[in-house]
């Protein structure tokens, strides 16, 4: 165990940086080039954003812009606006944020954590919208007393921080042996800092902005043209407005990824690799992915930032109904096998009679097993059935049935379906006149399912 943090530190703002770098290796398998994640979450508050947020702060102040008992407005995605707040508390400023709707609540309830005021805009509306997060933002530091506005968007105090941070962790982390830096773009002040830092070590290092689709900014290096964009999941990269902070010199490639794989890559993350990541992290991984596919070279060196923590997207990227919802995550598919797998029941996967057996025979058994339906099996086939209610009501007005063969007062068979069917290809075979079907493996009945099982399922009864 390497040792860390050897001497005290004099406040939390001091823990910012010098993050690890920590290789990639279950959602790796079968690619030659090495892929290594830069750890952001690692940060005091959770996040890349830690880093320009002091430094933003600091600057303020050195200029005489932020003076004591100030107040610090932004309009954020959530992750600058802890960065923000982090150092807020210690140097004693208030905050206000203002923040998309789409943005997650453990985001919001965190700012608030923090003591910050946090105001709610609308995602669905253009940039240029008196509504839009940041043209709110705008709107209130103007408005304040005392205030200033961090501006993100175009402070390049937010590109210089990576510059002077993260460009020289990534370089002397990695021997300068770095060839291909992944991250995304929301400010871009991470990849024009940073990759400015390590072009002017190696020309020949690979700066590539991962961006969700929807997003303005690939389309705006193709042809110069700022489009329009589409909604999106994703939070924190990509954008509808070009950031002054995105210094398109320093940038080689843009790979577009979905919202899909972006939250996909996110849980196989952190269920496979045990780092607990957010959705952009997830989107920044597949394009690091594909680089390092298209690269196929093991002296190469692909890293890619793991931009903050997945607590912050709980209810979302980690929330299979919200997934479902979203038309992300596929319903699972209940089939006949998986209903049967489902029951919990001391009974035999499947209770028969033989027709040459009594009423009275099959009521015992029935008893015994707690079943309310039997079919009637001979030769491997179903050729009748017996339902509890049916051969009480007729053992009531006529005693002498009990003593009968169930053949005499059979129904007519329950119908038969493959292991593999899906619920919904049978469901609708399930009736009060047929309360049952019989599951097949091949030509072998292996056992029953009820309607009562079948809702059951539906309502989350296991």
């Amino acid at each position: 165990m390497s040792k860390r943090h050897l001497r005290p530190y004099a406040d939390v703002l001091e823990t910012i940086g010098w993050t690890p770098l920590i290789r990639l290796n279950a959602v790796t398998a079968g690619i030659r080039t090495p892929v290594y994640g830069k750890a952001e979450f690692f940060n005091p508050g959770g996040s890349v954003k830690d880093r320009i947020g002091v430094a933003i702060i600091e600057d303020a102040e050195r200029r005489g812009e932020l003076k004591p008992g100030g107040t610090i407005v932004e309009g954020t995605s959530g992750n600058t606006g802890v960065g923000l707040a982090l150092a807020a508390a210690l140097k004693g400023y208030r905050c206000i944020f203002t923040m998309p709707d789409k943005m997650s609540q453990e985001k919001v309830r965190l700012l608030r954590a923090f003591g910050a005021e946090v105001i709610i805009t609308p995602t669905a509306v253009p940039p240029d919208h008196p509504e839009n997060y940041v043209m709110k933002a705008k709107t209130i530091a103007a408005q304040t007393p005392n205030a200033v506005l961090a501006n993100q968007f175009y402070n390049q105090v937010n590109p210089e921080a990576h510059y002077r941070t993260t460009g020289p962790e990534l370089w002397e982390q990695t021997d300068g042996r770095i060839t291909h830096f992944v991250g995304g773009a929301g400010t871009g002040g991470t990849m024009s800092g940073a990759g400015r830092y390590l072009k002017e070590q190696n020309p020949a290092v690979t700066i590539v902005v991962a961006e969700p689709e929807g997003s303005i900014f690939a389309e705006y290096r193709r042809t110069g043209v700022v489009a329009q964009g589409s909604p999106y999941k994703v939070e924190g990269i990509g954008g509808d407005k070009v950031p002054g902070t995105l210094h398109f010199d320093y940038i080689d490639e843009f790979l577009t990824v979905s919202d899909r794989d972006a939250f996909h890559m996110a849980r196989r993350i952190t269920r496979e690799e045990g780092l607990f990541v957010g959705g952009s992290t997830g989107l920044i991984v597949c394009a690091a992915l594909q680089i390092a596919r298209q690269v196929d070279d093991p002296n190469a060196c692909v890293v890619a930032i793991l931009c903050d923590t997945g607590e912050r997207y709980l209810s979302k990227v980690f929330n299979d109904e919200w997934l479902r919802e979203n038309q992300m995550l596929e319903t699972e598919l209940v089939t006949a096998a998986r209903l049967l797998a489902a029951k919990d029941e001391p009974a035999p996967a499947l209770v028969t009679v033989t027709p040459a057996q009594t009423a009275r025979q099959a009521l015992n058994l029935m008893e015994t097993y707690d079943v309310s339906q039997l079919p009637i099996v001979e030769g491997g086939a179903c050729v009748g059935s017996v339902t509890e209610g049916t051969l009480m009501a007729r053992a009531i007005a006529q005693p002498a049935m009990l003593d009968r063969q169930v053949r005499e007062v059979m129904d007519p068979p329950y119908p038969v379906v493959d292991e593999t069917l899906p619920l919904d290809r049978f469901a609708d075979l399930l009736s009060r006149e047929s309360p049952a079907v019989l599951v097949s493996r091949g030509e072998e009945l292996i056992g029953i399912v009820t309607r009562y099982d079948v809702l059951h399922q539906m309502v989350g009864i296991r």
